[in-house]
C-alpha cells in the first residue's frame, strides 16, 4: 500500500509542476525513495548528508520558483533539514520537505532512528501535513493531499511560498511494487488549480500612490526578489528619481536612474544633509546596506513598501503604506498611470531634475575615486574581489553569493551589468549551506554558476563537496580567505574585547589548507595571490566548465583598514561635488 500512496503522490506533484527530487538515503524513507525514481518524470539526485541535501533543493526552489522534494528518513536526519527550512520560510522559497516516520506504535517505546516529528519545524512551514500509515480506504485522499502541498509550497492558496512538512510514515514491508492508483483529473490537470499567484494590481492603489509620489523628491530601494527590473528604471524617469539597487535586485544594471554605491554616499555627512528625500519606495526584500537602511528610517519621508507576497519587512516601524503585489508589476502599473496623466493634463510628474543629477553624479565620483584606491593596491583586497568576480562573469550566468562579508562587499563595489543573476540566501541570513544551494542552482539552471563565499561559510558546508565533481554541473566557488571570522573586525567586539580573547572567540583561525580539501574531492584548484589576476582567473575557470575552486587569500586586519580607506576616499571625492 505504501508503494501505491507514494507513486500517487509523485504523479499528483509532477501534476502540479513540480521536477525535480533530492534524496538523502536512508532506510524508512524507501518507499517514496523508489517512487520517485520509478516515475521516470523527476530529474533526481541523491547527497549523503540531509543538511546539504536541504540546502541543494532550496537552491532548486530559488533558481526556478517551482518546490523540488527533499527526502530524507526518520530520526535526526530529519532535524538536519531545519536550517534549510528555515532559510525557506523566511526568504519565501518554495520547498517540499517530506521526513520519513515510523508507524505510531514504534513511539515511545525505544524503536530506533524514531522522534517526535510532529511539527518538528513548528511555525516555519506553511502547513504540516500527517497523513499516517498509508491505507487503502484513505486512497481517494491522496490526491487531494499532494496538490495541497504543492499548492501551500508554491504560495497559489494565498500568502507566500514557503516549506510544507509532509511527515510520512511507512510502515514495513518497505520494498513493494505499487498497484493501480486513484484516478487523478482528465488531461494530467493537477487535483486542484493552480490559483492566482500574484494579485492584479489595484488601481485605487496605484492612484493613491501617484499622489504620494508625484512632483517629489523621492528615492526608489530595490532590494532583492524584483521580476523585471526595466519596469522599475521606468517608473524611476518618470518620476526623476534614482533607484537605489541591490544587486540581487537585477536593477543594478547601465541605466541613466542607477546609483551603486549609496552605502559609500550615505557615509558622507555632507551628501546626507544635502538630500532630504520626501517619499522613499522600498520594493521586494530588504536592501543589503544597513547604512541605507538607518538613513531611510531617519528621514522624515513617507516610507512606501511593496512585496510579493503581502508582508511588510519593517524592522525599523517606519513603513506609512504597504502593498501586495511584484514588485516591477506594481512599477508597471504606477508609471502608466503617471505617463497616461501627464499626457492628459500636461502636468509633469518628475521631481525638481537637479535631484535625479546629484545622485547620478556623486554615485560616479564614488566609483571614481574607488577604482584610484583599488587600483593602488598590490595585494588582493576583498572590496576588489567583489568587484572583480561580478565584472569577469560572462553573460547568462548566476552568482550565488555568501552572506557575512561577500554580500556587503559585493553590494558595496560592484558595478552596474547587464546579464547576470545575483541570488543570496538573505532570508535567515545564515552562512550555511552556501555551497549546496549554489549547486542546487546550478542543477536546476544546467548554465555557470559561480559561488562567492568567505572561507568560513566554504568550511561550514564542505560536505557539499562530496561527490560534487561527479554531478556535471559547471559550478565555480570563488572563495575569500581569511582564515577566520572577517566581519567580526568591523564589529565593536574588535576593540571591546582584549586581541587575544578575540581570537579565539571571533577571529577564529582555522588553519586548513582550502584547495587541499578541495583536491580530496577531486576539485581543481587555482590560488591567486595577485590583484591584477583574479578576473582573469574567475574567467578562465567558467569557461572551462566542470567544478572549480578559486582561492584568494586576504588579510584579515589589513581588510578595515582598506574598506576604511575606500570610505575615506569617497568622503574627499564627493565633499567637492
Amino acid at each position: 500500500m505504501a508503494a501505491t500512496f507514494c507513486a500517487t503522490l509523485v504523479d499528483e506533484w509532477v501534476r502540479g509542476g513540480v521536477d525535480t527530487a533530492v534524496v538523502a538515503p536512508g532506510s524508512r524513507s524507501t518507499p517514496l525513495a523508489l517512487a520517485v525514481v520509478a516515475d521516470g518524470r523527476l530529474a533526481v539526485h541523491v547527497h549523503h548528508d540531509e543538511r546539504a541535501a536541504g540546502f541543494m533543493a532550496l537552491g532548486i526552489g530559488l533558481a526556478t520558483g517551482r518546490p523540488a522534494v527533499v527526502l530524507c528518513t526518520s530520526g535526526t536526519a530529519a532535524a538536519e533539514l531545519h536550517p534549510a527550512v528555515l532559510e525557506a520560510h523566511e526568504a519565501g522559497v518554495p520547498l517540499l520537505v517530506c521526513t520519513a516516520d515510523r508507524p505510531p506504535r514504534l513511539h515511545g517505546v525505544g524503536a530506533p532512528q524514531t522522534v517526535d516529528q510532529t511539527h518538528l519545524f513548528g511555525t516555519a512551514v506553511r502547513s504540516f501535513l500527517e497523513p499516517g500509515v498509508p491505507r487503502a480506504e484513505d486512497a481517494t485522499s491522496w490526491r487531494s493531499l499532494a496538490a495541497r502541498s504543492v499548492r501551500s509550497a508554491s504560495g497559489k492558496g494565498g500568502g507566500a511560498p514557503g516549506p510544507v512538512q509532509l511527515n510520512l510514515a511507512f510502515d514495513e514491508p518497505l520494498v513493494a511494487r505499487a498497484g493501480p492508483l486513484p484516478p487523478g483529473r482528465p488531461a494530467g490537470r493537477p487535483w486542484l488549480s493552480a490559483g492566482a499567484g500574484h494579485r492584479p494590481v489595484d488601481p485605487d492603489e496605484a492612484a493613491a500612490l501617484a499622489e504620494i509620489t508625484s512632483g517629489a523628491r523621492g528615492v526608489i530601494v530595490a532590494g532583492g526578489g524584483i521580476a523585471a527590473p526595466d519596469e522599475v528604471h521606468r517608473l524611476a524617469a518618470v518620476l526623476g528619481w534614482p533607484v537605489l539597487a541591490d544587486p540581487r535586485s537585477g536593477c543594478r544594471i547601465p541605466a541613466s536612474t542607477t546609483v551603486s554605491h549609496a552605502d559609500a554616499l550615505l557615509r558622507v555627512p555632507a551628501f546626507v544633509d544635502s538630500i532630504r528625500p520626501e517619499v522613499v519606495v522600498h520594493l521586494g526584500d530588504t536592501h543589503a546596506s544597513k547604512v541605507l537602511g538607518e538613513w531611510a528610517a531617519s528621514t522624515d519621508a513617507w516610507q512606501v513598501a511593496v512585496h510579493r507576497a503581502g508582508g511588510v519587512i519593517d524592522p525599523r516601524f517606519v513603513i506609512d503604506s504597504a502593498l501586495a503585489g511584484e514588485p516591477s508589476a506594481v512599477c508597471a502599473a504606477l508609471a502608466a498611470y503617471l505617463e497616461e496623466r501627464t499626457a492628459a493634463t500636461g502636468v509633469a510628474v518628475a521631481a525638481p531634475e537637479d535631484w535625479l543629477q546629484r545622485w547620478v553624479r556623486a554615485d560616479a565620483v564614488a566609483s571614481e575615486a574607488m577604482f584610484s584606491v583599488l587600483g593602488a593596491l598590490g595585494e588582493p583586497s576583498e572590496p576588489a574581489v567583489a568587484r572583480d568576480v561580478m565584472a569577469a562573469l560572462p553573460d547568462g550566468a548566476t552568482l550565488v553569493v555568501s552572506s557575512s562579508m561577500p554580500v556587503r562587499d559585493l553590494e558595496w563595489y560592484s558595478l552596474p551589468r547587464h546579464g547576470v543573476e545575483v541570488l543570496a540566501n538573505r532570508g535567515a541570513n545564515g552562512i550555511d549551506g552556501v555551497v549546496s544551494t549554489a549547486l542546487g542552482v546550478a542543477l536546476a539552471r544546467q548554465t555557470p554558476v559561480v559561488a562567492f563565499v568567505g572561507d568560513v561559510a566554504f568550511l561550514h558546508d564542505s560536505n557539499a563537496l562530496v561527490g560534487l565533481v561527479a554531478r556535471r554541473v559547471d559550478l565555480t566557488i570563488v572563495v575569500v580567505d581569511n582564515d577566520g571570522g572577517g566581519i567580526f573586525s568591523f564589529l565593536p567586539q574588535a576593540d571591546a574585547v582584549p586581541a587575544a580573547t578575540f581570537e579565539t572567540l571571533f577571529g577564529t583561525p582555522h588553519g586548513v589548507d582550502l584547495a587541499g580539501l578541495a583536491a580530496a574531492h577531486g576539485i581543481e584548484a587555482v590560488a591567486v595571490t595577485d590583484a591584477g589576476v583574479l578576473g582573469d582567473a574567475v574567467a578562465a575557470s567558467v569557461a572551462s566548465g566542470g567544478v572549480r575552486l578559486v582561492v584568494v587569500r586576504t588579510e584579515r586586519n589589513r581588510n578595515v583598514g582598506v574598506h576604511q580607506a575606500l570610505h575615506d576616499a569617497v568622503a574627499a571625492a564627493v565633499a567637492g561635488v
